[in-house]
């Protein structure tokens, strides 16, 4: 009878414990009060995020309103080189910025990003082993990861029943997908997907190498329906493309008919390579309300709010604490979470430096030879 009158106390005691720590509680005025808001005399009524599109969900910005008091205004970017120039050119407010992996250490060297306090962030010890202290923040000093990636090819199964695992697919197309080819409106990825196709790397800086991308994308541009970053999902959804050269996010997305998408869209990691990015949340140096901003990066980096992100917006997590909240067929979807050997075939976008004028050359000449 004592054990188990003991018994019954430890369990109360779990329970009273696990209330206390619980996120949101009441207090007896009937105001609501979270731990995960940091300390509200020092939030700022609204902060502005500067993200990609569609990489939030929207849903997580009224909680954070509702539990926390800080209305989320978002304003959206298409690439790492427009949130670098309105960046330097001091063009906007903003108080978090979600930079890709290279950029991050473009901006940590031109002293654009504001090194963060972990003390507002200790959900930074959710994040996995790998996606931390990574070459472009090796102190991890300036960045919290926040989803990751690749950017392979989406294939439309119906016209292509069986897809071959090659950048072929889209520089040597055949007749059905001329005319119906989608890529990434982006220097970096899309020079890349040609440097890669043939032999190099993703971060080649030999002049002649990036001539030959350049002719390469020159040649296969009468095929390509768009250069889209930002609607080549919907173009695959609609059967205006047949491949798209898309991030992992808008393959999830597309492929799904529950959130939008329609079945029988795969997604192909070609034999040859292609980019592994992580973007990360970042505060910049001119941002307005620092600390509200470190609260809303460590309330994203909750595990149950990652989870809850990472499935509405189709990316894989870097925080390992979430992933018990994550469905598992989620988990076991490989081209979303890669197992190791087609992991092995990924290149990281890195900092060619002053190169980094090259691939802007390449870029704008290439953008001229086909008319825009």
């Amino acid at each position: 009878m004592k054990k188990q009158w003991l018994f019954a106390v430890v369990i109360v005691a779990m329970i009273v414990s696990a209330c206390q720590t619980a996120a949101p509680t009441t207090e007896p005025g009937g105001e609501v009060v979270s731990e995960r808001c940091g300390d509200k005399s020092q939030l700022a009524k609204e902060i502005t995020l500067y993200n990609w599109v569609e990489y939030i969900d929207p849903a997580l910005k009224e909680q954070f309103e509702a539990e926390c008091g800080v209305k989320v205004i978002e304003t959206n970017y298409d690439s790492n080189e427009t949130l670098l120039a309105q960046l330097q050119a001091g063009a906007g407010t903003y108080d978090i910025i979600v930079p890709s992996d290279y950029m991050v250490s473009i901006m940590v060297d031109e002293n654009l990003l504001e090194p963060l306090d972990f003390n507002v962030i200790p959900n930074i010890k959710n994040i996995g082993a790998f996606h931390v202290n990574q070459p472009f923040d090796p102190e991890q000093k300036y960045t919290v990861p926040y989803f990751w990636g690749a950017s392979g090819l989406a294939v439309d199964t119906k016209v292509i029943p069986d897809p071959e695992e090659s950048w072929k697919m889209v520089f040597e197309p055949s007749p059905e997908v001329c005319g119906k080819i989608s890529m990434l409106d982006d220097a970096r990825e899309t020079v890349g997907a040609a440097l890669m196709y043939l032999g190099y790397s993703i971060n080649d800086t030999d002049l002649a190498h990036l001539e030959e991308a350049k002719e390469l994308l020159i040649q296969q541009a009468e095929c390509v329906r768009s250069y889209d970053s930002q609607t080549n999902d919907d173009l695959i959804i609609t059967g205006e493309t047949v491949v798209g050269h898309l991030w992992t996010g808008d393959w999830t997305l597309a492929s799904n008919p529950d959130t939008g998408g329609r079945e029988g869209i795969a997604y192909v990691i070609p034999k040859e390579g292609c980019t592994i990015f992580q973007d990360n949340m970042a505060v910049p140096v001119s941002a307005p309300n620092k600390y509200t901003a470190m609260v809303f990066i460590n309330y994203l980096a909750d595990p149950e709010i990652a989870a809850q992100n990472a499935e509405a917006v189709g990316y894989p997590s870097p925080n390992a604490a979430a992933r018990e909240f994550i469905d598992p067929e989620i988990l076991a979807n490989e081209s979303i979470y890669p197992p190791e050997d087609v992991m092995q075939r990924l290149q990281w976008i890195e900092d060619v430096g002053p190169a980094l004028e090259l691939y802007d050359r390449i870029w704008t000449e290439f953008k001229a030879a086909i008319g825009g």
